[in-house]
């Protein structure tokens, strides 16, 4: 390993770094995949002291030269590249190799900046790019759920609630039920990005700068729609972050729901669905077994965002104002979530695309039960039997089916008139499958209808 390069304050100290300070202290191993946005910062930054005068032209051209050059020597070299830089972090390693690579310009860089504004805007230009793409993949995960439900709006299947079968529902209407799910997770990190989009750079290490630096100039270079407001504020926001592990915990969640019930929908005991066999594991010891791993480590995964959050608001509940280094904490929590999140979007889509649902499964569950009992109770309640009444006739019938071993549709006229009188032959036909769902015909209901009508509302998004 390269000797480690000497750090950025060196004329106050008179003793190196301990070693194991260093290995305490320093977050180059993680911080490096900064190092195109901190070029990216470092290029706007030159050409705001240009802009003031602090640089001349051809300073500004050779440390800009100097920084497109670092940028494409990481590109080609990667972790090499870093070990053979060894710097506290990505900042030192990068202002370092610039200052050996064009001289004295290169010092003049950090004038008027510093680490702690640097790193706050390096974080949320990354922020931008990766909420970007976690968009898109959401995206793309929502739409195969309204591509699945367009195959099946008419598929009749039990709906459940306490994991007990409840009423009678299309598939259409509950895969929408998680297109409706991921819509949400677009809509909150789409509204944090504006939170995200607020260049702190200017704000030095905590009260801004003595330089004449323009910071809407920066910001238009940079691309941020705002800039901040405080700088001590703008050094130690870590909300926009806390916000970001939020949303990825709450994605997280939904896609561990769907898990779940994938999980329980290939079970012999559901047997719903077949899992395509390049998206399903075997046993080392079972040749029988074929295991929805992919469903379980959507499900086993959630809990590392649910850490990552709780450790970022554990890190800031007891922090002073302006920057503490506890704050580099921010890091390693916010780089799992979001290569946690990107991969566990990409293999759900995946996954969701190479599931057969076994319809004929899902009729017959639909209908050996007794969820035409609301149905029941509805059709008297339609008559002029107060609901409550209704209720209770309609439980006491499947009490008797029960005891005689029958279900609803196995009742004759006669048996449903000692209940109650205003039971006709019409009622045979009210508990039909296909007429409980039909009946749920009202917007959001789970009528095929309402379902097709659902999917274009979706579609037009």
């Amino acid at each position: 390993m390269a000797k480690k390069q000497s750090n950025l304050w060196s004329g106050r100290f008179k003793k190196k770094s301990a070693k194991l300070l260093s290995e305490f202290n320093d977050s180059l191993s993680f911080d490096k995949r900064l190092y195109k946005h901190d070029i990216k910062g470092s290029i706007a930054y030159a050409q705001a002291l240009h802009k003031t005068k602090i640089l001349t032209a051809k300073e500004t051209k050779k440390i800009i030269s100097g920084l497109n050059k670092i940028e494409k020597q990481i590109d080609s070299k990667k972790d090499k590249w870093f070990t053979e830089n060894q710097n506290e972090d990505i900042h030192s390693s990068v202002e370092n190799k610039l200052i050996s690579l064009i001289g004295e310009p290169g010092r003049k860089l950090h004038t008027g900046r510093s680490r702690n504004d640097q790193v706050a805007t390096d974080i949320r230009l990354y922020l931008k790019d990766e909420l970007n793409q976690i968009l898109l993949l959401l995206k793309k995960l929502r739409q195969a759920f309204i591509t699945q439900a367009k195959k099946h709006y008419k598929t009749l299947m039990p709906g459940y609630t306490h994991l007990q079968r409840a009423q009678i529902i299309t598939l259409g209407h509950h895969l929408l039920a998680y297109e409706q799910k991921f819509s949400r997770d677009i809509e909150r990190f789409q509204d944090s990005f504006k939170r995200i989009d607020v260049m702190p750079l200017g704000s030095g290490a905590l009260a801004g700068s003595s330089f004449n630096i323009d910071r809407r100039f920066l910001a238009k270079k940079l691309g941020f729609s705002k800039i901040s407001e405080n700088s001590i504020d703008a050094v130690s926001d870590r909300d926009f972050i806390c916000e970001f592990l939020f949303n990825c915990s709450l994605s997280g969640i939904h896609l561990s729901q769907l898990g779940e019930e994938i999980i329980l929908w290939s079970s012999e005991e559901f047997k719903f669905i077949e899992i395509s066999d390049a998206y399903s594991t075997g046993s080392s010891m079972m040749p029988q077994k074929k295991n929805p791993d992919i469903a379980e480590l959507l499900r086993g995964k959630t809990g590392r965002y649910l850490g990552n959050l709780v450790s970022i608001l554990n890190v800031l509940k007891g922090l002073p104002h302006a920057y503490n280094k506890d704050l580099q904490e921010d890091k390693e929590v916010i780089f799992d979530s979001i290569d946690t999140i990107k991969v566990m979007l990409k293999i759900s889509n995946e996954l969701l695309q190479n599931i057969s649902f076994k319809k004929d499964k899902m009729y017959l569950a639909a209908k050996d039960s007794f969820m035409a009992a609301t149905d029941v109770a509805d059709y008297l309640t339609k008559k002029g039997i107060p609901f409550r009444t209704a209720h209770e006739i309609t439980g006491k019938i499947v009490l008797y089916c029960i005891k005689k071993k029958k279900q609803l549709t196995d009742l004759s006229i006669d048996e449903w008139k000692k209940f109650h009188k205003l039971f006709n032959n019409d009622i045979i036909e009210k508990i039909k499958v296909e007429s409980c769902v039909n009946a749920r015909n009202q917007y959001g209901g789970t009528a095929p209808a309402e379902v097709l009508k659902a999917i274009k509302r979706c579609s037009s998004k």
